[in-house]
This record gives C-alpha cells, sequence and structure tokens, in this order.
C-alpha cells in the first residue's frame, strides 16, 4: 500500500470487486463478438475503441514525458493490453467462455513467478505449492474431453496461458517503472501509443469494413467488443493500474479469484457445459492462487 496516501479498505475492496464484475463480463462479450468477427479483428476492436476514447486524456501528457517512459508506457501497452487482447479472442475459437475465465485465474501466479525471477522477489514454500497446483490444475483443465476423461489436449488453452503471462509481466512493469504516473496517464498513454498497431490491422489488412457493410449482426457485433475496449479494456485498467498503485502486483492480481466465477455464470447462462475434468482443474487452480497469494504475517 502507498506510503504516499491512507487508502480506505472500502475503497480497496470495492475497486476489487467491481474490477472482477467487469472483467468476469469479458469473456461472454468476446464470445458475441467472434459470432461475426475474427480473431484478429476482435482484438484490434478492442484496443482501437479503448484508445480512441482515452485520446482526450492521453494529449495533454505526451510533452511530459521522457524517453525512458515512453519506452516503458509503449512496452506496458504491448504487454498489458495488446498482446493478450488477440490471445484471449483467438483462444476463445476453439475454449468455452467460462473456462477461459478460469485460465485467467493463472495471473498472481504468473505475477510472482516473474516477480522473483525479474524483479528481485522471493519465493516461498507456500509459493511452491501454489505453483504446482495452479499448473496442475491448468494441465486437467486444457485436457479435459468433452466425456470429462483426460484425453483431448486443447491447444488453444495456450494462449490464455501466455496470455496471463503477459499480464504478470506488466503488473509488475507498473509497479516498478510508473511511480511518479498516474494511473490515468499509464492507461491512456499506454493505449494510445499502440492504438496504430490495431487500426493499422483492423482496416488495411483484415475485412472489419466489408463485414459492417454486408454482414447481418456486424452491427451488434461491434457494440459487444466496443463495451469490451471502452469498458472491459480502457475503464478498467484505470481501475486496475490504480489498484496495482494503492496496494501491490499481487493483491491487485487477487481480482482472478473473482473473475472464474463471473465468467462462468456467464458461461452457464449462455448455454455452456461444464463436466467433471473441468470442475477438478478449477478446484486446483483456485487452491494455486489462494496458496500463491496468501497474505504474509
Amino acid at each position: 500500500m502507498s506510503e504516499k496516501e491512507s487508502v480506505s479498505p472500502i475503497l480497496v475492496y470495492g475497486l476489487l470487486i467491481l474490477l472482477a464484475l467487469i472483467w468476469g463480463s469479458s469473456f461472454i462479450l468476446i464470445k458475441k463478438g467472434l459470432l461475426i468477427f475474427s480473431a484478429g479483428e476482435v482484438g484490434a476492436i478492442r484496443i482501437f475503441s479503448a484508445a480512441l476514447v482515452l485520446t482526450p486524456l492521453s494529449l495533454p501528457k505526451l510533452k511530459s514525458l521522457n524517453k525512458r517512459q515512453w519506452k516503458w508506457l509503449f512496452i506496458s501497452g504491448m504487454v498489458g493490453s495488446f498482446g493478450p487482447a488477440f490471445l484471449f479472442a483467438y483462444a476463445q475459437t476453439q475454449l468455452e467462455s467460462g473456462i477461459t475465465g478460469v485460465l485467467n485465474a493463472l495471473t498472481p501466479i504468473f505475477a510472482l513467478l516473474v516477480g522473483v525471477l525479474f524483479f528481485k522477489g522471493k519465493l516461498k514454500l507456500r509459493d511452491s505449492l501454489g505453483i504446482a497446483l495452479g499448473f496442475g490444475g491448468t494441465i486437467v483443465l486444457i485436457v479435459a474431453g468433452s466425456g470429462g476423461e483426460l484425453g483431448n489436449f486443447n491447444f488453444y488453452a495456450i494462449f490464455v496461458i501466455l496470455a496471463t503471462l503477459c499480464y504478470g509481466i506488466n503488473l509488475n512493469i507498473i509497479k516498478t517503472q510508473f511511480s511518479i504516473l498516474t494511473p490515468r496517464m499509464i492507461t491512456s498513454i499506454s493505449l494510445v501509443l499502440i492504438a496504430p498497431l490495431a487500426g493499422g490491422y483492423l482496416f488495411g489488412s483484415s475485412d472489419f469494413v466489408n463485414k459492417m457493410q454486408h454482414d447481418e449482426g456486424a452491427w451488434l457485433a461491434l457494440l459487444y467488443i466496443c463495451i469490451l475496449g471502452v469498458i472491459g479494456t480502457a475503464f478498467a485498467l484505470i481501475l486496475f493500474n490504480r489498484l496495482v498503485k494503492l496496494t501491490s502486483p499481487v493483491f491487485t492480481s487477487f481480482v482472478t479469484y473473482l473473475i472464474p466465477i463471473v465468467a462462468i455464470a456467464w458461461g452457464l447462462f449462455d448455454g455452456e457445459i461444464l463436466v467433471f475434468g473441468h470442475y477438478i482443474g478449477i478446484v486446483l487452480i483456485i487452491l494455486g492462487v489462494a496458496f500463491a497469494n496468501r497474505p504474509k504475517k
């Protein structure tokens, strides 16, 4: 928790719950967007719409940045937003939204590992147990077949694992590199810096414009993804970065305890089915996160 200000527990946990509701709903929005658009188009629309909304906030601040801040903000945008937006969309072309939401719970485990390997963090015995349980649950979850047997390895889960690794890296970057920048600056500028990449792909290399002109349901799908971009990316990242600066990377990633609950609820409401192997994997992952995130005395 920041030494510069006294933080109300109500504020901290309120932000945590709000983030869980927003991000837990992201996976069903991706699923609805994929009914019309390709995975690449979904990722690009998500980033571009978020950056478009945040541009007015970022422009007045650009001149105040030095070269080092420019570099780290671009890296943060690529690792914390651009990469995961595309990776999650590609994963959900073959994964149920609820299962993707559960795999997203690996974020605090990767936050811990990255902190230990690259940011001088320390690994305790319970952390090691949490990591082992988390990855064991992941293996069970991604090989659980439609009949509940461990036999059908779903390689698309690897995209989610890579996305959560990106989140873990970004958590530590925010905490260690942006001590003098506000959460709003971090979010808005990092997204605006990567927006040209998303826009270039969307309007120059994809079939987005043609689909908007001719495909029935395209406007509704666009609305879903824009909600995902504006609320689930732009607004939520401001809240997320604020929470990181108020607390710690591992505490902030505690939001991933709650995200699977919201994601699974949406998935079940939309007709998705969980089999026995899925439940085993879910329990192991949540236990792993609980051990890795256990508060130190």
